[in-house]
């Protein structure tokens, strides 16, 4: 597969469909290449990289408009990048296959404490990733000149921004009252 699919995907998802994306964090142990992806955002200001838990805890309050996390989230982990996130924030997380439905489902309810829109979409590499958004809706709110302007990405455009949300009935039905969108 294309090494370049999962960092387009895990970050121009989110960059695409907020509003106005300065402040980005990027929790991860190995985040060159969601940095470049990230980077091809002129109106991005501020990103931090390779933050764990205990860095996590020590960042402001409402701070970051989209967090892309690498990291497993848990109600802790979760709990910490909700009070970054500014209150229209984006979180981007990584996710167990979802064939392991009750992960994901535990994973999805954490998440709705905290988040008014829920939805797994497909990075383009057999995964998939949660997207998760406290104000703005990803096939509803893409900016598509936005989306259609960027420079330099390979697999990204708007039409795969929107195609990337199709899930098939059978994971439908499995996460009915789940998935928020």
């Amino acid at each position: 597969m294309k090494s370049f699919i999962y960092p387009e995907m895990m970050t121009h998802v989110a960059m695409c469909t907020n509003k106005d994306p300065k402040n980005v964090l990027i929790v991860s142990d190995n985040a060159k290449l969601l940095v470049k992806e990230v980077e091809k955002h002129s109106e991005v200001e501020h990103k931090v990289v390779e933050c764990d838990l205990e860095q996590l805890k020590a960042l402001n309050d409402e701070n970051f408009d989209i967090v892309i996390c690498e990291m497993e989230g848990n109600l802790e982990s979760i709990t910490q990048l909700n009070r970054i996130l500014k209150t229209d924030g984006q979180l981007v997380i990584n996710h167990p296959h979802l064939d392991a439905q009750s992960l994901n489902k535990s994973l999805m309810q954490t998440l709705g404490y905290f988040f008014k829109i829920i939805m797994p979409y497909n990075l383009g590499n057999s995964e998939t990733a949660l997207l998760a958004s406290k104000e703005y809706h990803p096939t509803a709110d893409i900016i598509l000149q936005r989306s259609d302007m960027l420079d330099n990405v390979y697999y990204y455009n708007c039409d795969i921004h929107i195609a990337s949300f199709a899930m098939p009935n059978y994971i439908r039905r499995a996460y009915l009252g789940v998935i928020r969108n």
